[in-house]
């Protein structure tokens, strides 16, 4: 059994087991042991069930694992023959490590 949950505007197929990383803005404070995920999309199975936009009474229960931070991406701004500076960031997200416990149907 599977299931498509919505967390910070993305999408995440897990089953129980799955370890995943999310972003930590979107939960708040990790210092809960356990989250609950109430935007359960589809639970898919034997008899998959798709909900619009949610499936009532769904939810997938996650254990926090622990607070880490993402990989570091590049972000790179340049106008060629415009007299424009370049301009070079970077950014690492905070992500929360879960492990997916149940899904409840």
């Amino acid at each position: 059994m599977y299931a498509i949950i919505r967390s910070g505007g993305k999408q995440y197929r897990v089953a129980v087991g799955d370890r995943l990383q999310v972003e930590r803005d979107v939960l708040g404070s990790a210092e809960e042991s356990k989250i609950t995920f109430n935007d359960v999309l589809m639970v898919g199975g034997d008899s998959p069930k798709s909900g619009s936009p949610t499936v009532e009474g769904a939810s997938v229960v996650a254990t926090i694992l622990g607070e880490t931070r993402g990989d570091k991406i590049i972000v790179f701004k340049k106008k060629r023959r415009k007299n424009h500076t370049k301009r070079k960031h970077g950014h690492r997200q905070d992500v929360v490590e879960l492990r997916i416990d149940s899904i409840n149907v």
